[in-house]
């Protein structure tokens, strides 16, 4: 394919989001990717999801930490209109990905916004991915939806090597603090009660209904952390030659997820480039409270 044909496909078609792939405004901007904002609310006042641009995420899981229990509303049709449209106005087609349906519901009112848009717009074609991702799992798809594109993929072609390789994708979290998993109703008060008197650390992961599961139960953070990181050993992609992407994401534990980058980069040599730590996000960071690090790679497929 010469360089003006492969410039032509991938400009015909551009690749949306919404925020809670957490990655940074900047890689936004890097890439020119247009990504819809989820709402949070604290204390009946409503706040966008706005990749940290009016709060700092220190700030915003202090005041978790001091009590407040933000409730979080999804993108809305309108909104997803307001997403798309310039961009069929301009020509080109969407790729659009969308935070897990097992999480949230907003695949939905994307695909209210596409269809809409497609009878208004004829002959242009909005494809909406539902990821069964979240936070910067979320985002590693969306990073290899956008290299997809740069290796010359079209729409068609993109979208369906994403369905077909989506459940490869790994998440996998833990948490020292069990106070919002309490609030949101995710452990019961008494299980809270006492996991957080025996300093017990849940590792969960997202399986392939796009779901958060709780799966083991570990005793301190250093535990929980080599059982993360021996999930990792175990159903990464060639294992400690695993040669891909990974990403960190964590609710105001740098240091934690630090750590763990550490002695990912160390077992595994061949990483495509340093360990990427980003914040989660305030919409995410609502459930999961601060005390959580999240791990995300490419291996087997997950079926459970």
């Amino acid at each position: 394919m010469s360089a003006p044909e492969m410039e032509e496909r991938m400009e015909n078609y551009t690749i949306t989001c919404c925020s809670t792939a957490d990655m940074s405004r900047q890689f936004m901007e890097d890439n020119r990717v247009p990504y819809v904002m989820f709402h949070y609310q604290i204390d009946g006042k409503d706040y966008p999801d706005d990749l940290y641009s009016s709060i700092s995420p220190s700030a915003f899981y202090k005041q978790i930490a001091d009590g407040a229990q933000p409730v979080t509303s999804q993108v809305n049709v309108e909104e997803y209109r307001a997403l798309f449209e310039p961009v069929l106005q301009q020509g080109r087609d969407v790729l659009h990905l969308a935070l897990s349906s097992g999480i949230s519901g907003t695949v939905n009112s994307a695909n209210l916004a596409k269809a809409q848009l497609e009878e208004a717009y004829p002959g242009r074609q909005v494809i909406v991915i539902d990821s069964l991702a979240a936070s910067s799992g979320f985002g590693l798809l969306l990073t290899q939806a956008l290299e997809n594109q740069k290796k010359g993929m079209g729409l068609e072609e993109n979208a369906a090597w994403l369905e077909q390789n989506k459940l490869r994708l790994h998440h996998w979290f833990f948490t020292t603090d069990l106070t919002s998993f309490i609030r949101g109703g995710r452990v019961s008060k008494v299980a809270g009660f006492f996991g957080q008197t025996l300093n017990i650390c849940p590792l969960l992961n997202v399986n392939s209904e796009g779901k958060l599961i709780p799966r083991t139960k570990h005793r301190g953070k250093k535990q929980v952390m080599r059982a993360m990181i021996k999930q990792m050993e175990e159903h990464a992609r060639g294992g400690h030659d695993y040669d891909g992407k990974c990403y960190i994401s964590h609710s105001d534990r740098r240091e934690d997820a630090e750590a763990v980058a550490k002695t990912v980069e160390e077992l595994f040599p061949k990483l495509d480039g340093r360990v990427l730590i980003n914040d989660i996000g305030t919409v995410i960071g609502s459930h999961t409270g601060p005390g959580t690090v999240a791990l995300f790679f490419w291996g087997d497929e997950r079926s459970l």
